[in-house]
């Protein structure tokens, strides 16, 4: 073989080899960027932010037919008007809490739990004087328990989203336990006390802490490790492919 024609062969052999090299090694780097944009950012709903939205969903499902009900059988007139508003008030918010919950792609609650349809039935039967008192008592009792949750998520969730409907179940709540304290029914004396959270309570209060939580994603170790596995395995078939050259 001629010296000239030796020398070119030679130096297209080489020019392949880098050829394929460089084509493992570009293909190792494209996984780093690919893996660093599926990464998640910032944690899923979790226990506490599910708690509020599905709190939030029941207390409307049940307390708009009580409230209706207040507005067409109470005895007292002002039980009648806060009634109606109250009903109004939690059709408007049912409506922000699905919307939440569609942007989230979290399932939420669609009838109340047989303890509330209980309190619904419970007000049916009953008439006059002692229906205005079941309806007071039922619903400012189930503010009472709602109330801290709201601040409670409010305080540490780190969804936008969940913070937004914190703000506005605060407001309508704090407002619906303002409305139902001046009918002058509420049996003070007879609320729960208040259930603050104990050290390793595992209640709906204490789920809150579920948000200080270390946020998943992937780590920047994790990253590297598939970046440089990915290099290796592109070494070991370059390698293979030049032997064969």
């Amino acid at each position: 073989m001629a010296p000239l024609e030796s020398a070119r062969r030679r130096q297209g052999t080489r020019t392949r080899r880098l050829a394929v090299l460089l084509i493992a090694i570009a293909a190792g780097i494209t996984v780093l960027p690919g893996v660093a944009l599926a990464a998640p950012v910032g944690q899923q709903l979790n226990a506490a932010d599910a708690a509020l939205l599905n709190g939030v969903r029941l207390a409307g499902l049940w307390e708009m037919p009580a409230g209706q009900m207040a507005a067409e059988k109470g005895q007292n007139p002002v039980v009648r008007q806060i009634g109606a508003e109250i009903a109004r008030q939690h059709e408007e918010l049912d409506r922000i809490t699905v919307e939440a919950a569609n942007k989230l792609g979290a399932a939420i609650p669609n009838d109340p739990t047989p303890e509330q349809q209980g309190w619904l039935t419970e007000m049916k039967d009953a008439t006059g004087a002692r229906f205005d008192q079941i309806f007071v008592t039922r619903l400012r009792v189930a503010h009472g328990k709602i109330f801290p949750v709201i601040g409670a998520v409010r305080a540490s969730t780190r969804d936008p989203i969940i913070r937004k409907l914190a703000d506005q179940a605060n407001t309508f709540v704090g407002d619906h336990m303002q409305m139902l304290e001046s009918t002058g029914l509420v049996r003070w004396a007879e609320l729960p006390p208040a259930a603050l959270p104990a050290p390793g309570n595992d209640g709906l209060l204490a789920a809150a802490s579920a948000n200080t939580g270390p946020q998943m994603g992937i780590s920047s170790t994790i990253v590297w490790l598939v970046f440089l596995g990915a290099l290796a395995t592109g070494g070991v078939a370059t390698w293979r492919m030049l032997r064969r050259t």
